[in-house]
């Protein structure tokens, strides 16, 4: 069993554009709904995400904020393509640029299609209290924020926001 421990952030300038050295295609798509997480009727989500040419199985328990148990396997890309159609709510698709940032490793999402407006950066640490350098362009923290991950964004995408919810 792996913990993930995650901080995510809005993002609220393009300077990290500059400082990208690798961007990823990604598809993903979930077997699950949120509404089945929010009930307690399920206990984790079920991801399939294909990512560039690797595709991967992920199993997240449903916990908010910082620290959740993690699960993730390699699939066959054409496997995960047919997984994908019988994934629930709609897909999520994003561009994932990866920025250098002190020591640490961030992931800035640029989502597309519904999605498409919202860009969030996410940053893993090995312990809930591990100092990072915050970047100029990282704004308000979402980490417990539940419409921010991207199952809710696959049930209910930032095109169907309010202005009220997008801040």
């Amino acid at each position: 069993m792996a913990i993930e421990i995650e901080r995510k952030f809005l993002v609220t300038a393009d300077a990290w554009k500059t400082q990208a050295h690798a961007v990823i295609e990604m598809a993903q798509g979930y077997l699950n709904d949120v509404g089945a997480i929010e009930s307690g009727t399920q206990k984790a989500s079920v991801r399939v995400r294909i990512e560039g040419e690797s595709a991967r199985l992920n199993i997240k328990s449903r916990e908010l904020g910082h620290s959740r148990q993690e699960f993730e396997y390699p699939l066959p890309v054409a496997d995960a393509r047919q997984l994908l159609e019988l994934c629930v709510g709609g897909l999520v698709h994003k561009r994932r640029h990866l920025v250098q940032v002190g020591l640490h490793l961030w992931e800035v999402d640029e989502f597309l299609g519904d999605n498409a407006g919202l860009v969030v950066a996410e940053i893993e640490l090995d312990h809930p209290d591990e100092a990072f350098a915050k970047p100029v362009w990282a704004g308000a923290e979402v980490t417990d924020e539940q419409r921010y991950y991207n199952l809710a964004l696959a049930d209910r995408p930032y095109s169907r926001w309010s202005a009220a919810e997008r801040g």
